[in-house]
């Protein structure tokens, strides 16, 4: 079962929900984040033990079912391990991510899987997490797009809007659009591959309280 949720994690609590109330077994946070770790390229799987939010609360993710997943993966495109951190708001300038990969240890960032594992963690349902980057850690989003994405969907008249005001956002926003290309091509394949599901045997998820 699949349900899109649209951007940021009151939207992600609301599906996973919908998801549970419609029978699922385990939950899984599919999609994009932006890379915090320079070493990650755009198109890179990354297949996070844990993920965190910003207060440092941690849920790890499901280990058998993860390592089954990224085995099948590898041999397709490149996959990477680490953290994800979740927050509330875009990272948008390389600046700012350099310090929250200083900060945290996180390889990438999104906005809404924390919120997933939450629920799954409440229900006692294996988790997992699975997303590709998109925009890395040396690219700054352009205004126009992070304006455009705050009421949890891309509003294209907002971003079209913001483009005439600040017409030097369009080569990063080309720029961009050729990282979201190749990102949705890795998320393809993920798609393709199963994605493979949890094993009977793995029941629950651990999590961390901040530290």
């Amino acid at each position: 079962m699949l349900a899109v949720s649209g951007i940021g994690g009151v939207a992600a609590a609301a599906a996973a929900k919908a998801l549970i109330d419609a029978g699922v077994a385990a939950l899984m946070s599919f999609g994009l984040a932006g890379g915090l770790d320079p070493a990650l390229a755009p198109g890179n799987v990354l297949l996070p033990v844990e993920v965190m939010s910003r207060d440092g609360t941690r849920f790890a993710t499901a280990r058998l079912w993860r390592e089954r997943l990224s085995a099948s993966l590898s041999a397709h495109c490149v996959v990477r391990a680490g953290v994800v951190l979740t927050a509330e708001h875009s990272i948008a300038s390389p600046q700012d991510k350099a310090a929250a990969f200083r900060a945290t240890g996180a390889a990438a960032v999104d906005m809404e899987s924390v919120s997933v594992a939450r629920v799954a963690a409440d229900h006692q349902l294996p988790f997992i997490c699975v997303r590709v980057i998109v925009d890395t850690a040396a690219d700054a989003l352009p205004r126009a797009v992070v304006a455009a994405s705050g009421s949890g969907r891309i509003q294209i008249a907002r971003l079209l809007a913001g483009l005439m005001v600040a017409p030097g956002d369009i080569g990063a926003l080309l720029q961009l659009t050729q990282r979201y290309r190749s990102a949705m091509r890795s998320l393809k394949v993920v798609a393709r591959s199963g994605p493979l599901a949890p094993l009977d045997s793995e029941a629950g998820v651990s999590r961390e309280e901040p530290r």
